[in-house]
């Protein structure tokens, strides 16, 4: 049992030096304020780093804070970093709070992702989070991409503004993917839904995919479709992860192809996947309010809609390229992160 006689107070000559180390505990390796995780998601458990995941690349880029339980990545002119999971999932919940770097960061590509493609090369499936960085005063913009059984030339991608600046404070990113559903969040907003339909055949991820999550310089296209490049005086680029959750069935890395176990039996994303219609108003004000680019209306890369899309909805508001009419960057121009 504590003791009830109070405690001792520091002197006062000791307050300045207190105050100044408390600041340090709080200073991360590139001198920046360490931010405080959000609340983890509701009903999921985060893990820690060695509970489950494997660095891929970058050296000392990857470094890991709060008893494993967050992970600094970094880009300098030497490279960038990543990590990805031990295990393979066929369908399950992904997620992470992640805290994108701050001030010029054009070039600078960001991504959370499922992949296979180390396995199936010319047959891959992908879904993306990918965060584009920019110039210092326009805000970062975040694309979602999904490929199936290589279908690189339909990636069906979308991009958003943000109603947040990510660089301020973490945020929670989440891949929720069944077998007849796929859906993003931004925090617990779902931003995203693609159901599988017949149509879509393989183009609908069905294999068995880790988990990554990487730093990477895409100075090529990522701002501006290359105009704007990274520049490394700026460098360490640095991105933070946090509350890492992976809720999926694992497969057998010896033979992915494999069905899932039975003993996963039906599990609570599943039923997640129906979204409330609660849920469903939230995704349509985000997509109304925040996407800039839509593939279902760029008519120059697709003549013809792809199956899924319906055309008309949102028509009006997005222009032959895909790109978002009237939309609105950080200083009031139509949007400026080029495909």
């Amino acid at each position: 049992m504590a003791s009830s006689s109070p405690s001792p107070r520091p002197s006062p000559r000791l307050l300045p030096l207190l105050a100044v180390a408390a600041i340090l505990l709080l200073l991360g390796p590139g001198g920046g304020v360490e931010a405080r995780q959000p609340p983890p998601l509701h009903g999921v458990r985060p893990m820690a780093f060695e509970e489950g995941y494997t660095q891929i690349f970058g050296s000392a880029n990857l470094a890991l804070r709060g008893e494993g339980r967050r992970v600094h990545l970094s880009l300098d002119e030497a490279t960038g970093a990543g990590f990805a999971s031990q295990d393979l999932f066929l369908h399950g919940f992904f997620s992470a709070a992640v805290k994108l770097p701050a001030d010029y960061a054009a070039g600078v590509v960001v991504a959370f992702y499922l992949t296979n493609g180390d396995r199936y090369e010319k047959t891959h499936d992908e879904l993306d989070f990918e965060f584009l960085g920019n110039v210092r005063g326009r805000e970062w913009r975040v694309q979602t991409n999904v490929y199936g059984n290589g279908s690189t030339g339909a990636g069906r991608e979308e991009r958003y503004d943000l109603p947040f600046d990510p660089t301020d404070d973490f945020h929670h990113y989440s891949i929720l993917w069944t077998k007849h559903r796929i859906i993003f969040y931004v925090d617990e907003t779902p931003i995203r839904e693609v159901a599988r339909t017949e149509a879509m055949g393989a183009a609908f991820p069905s294999k068995p995919m880790s988990l990554y999550a990487t730093i990477w310089d895409g100075s090529a296209w990522a701002t501006l479709g290359g105009r704007y490049r990274v520049d490394y005086k700026y460098a360490p680029f640095v991105a933070q992860f946090g509350d890492l959750v992976m809720q999926g069935c694992p497969v057998s890395n010896n033979n992915p192809a494999a069905a899932a176990p039975a003993s996963c039996g039906t599990p609570w994303y599943e039923a997640a996947a129906s979204l409330s219609g609660e849920q469903r108003r939230a995704m349509a004000a985000f997509r109304r309010g925040h996407m800039s680019y839509s593939y279902c209306h760029d008519r120059r890369r697709y003549p013809v809609a792809l199956s899924e899309c319906d055309a008309a909805r949102l028509r009006r508001l997005f222009g032959p390229d895909g790109m978002r009419f009237g939309r609105r960057g950080a200083r009031g121009r139509r949007s400026d992160v080029a495909m």
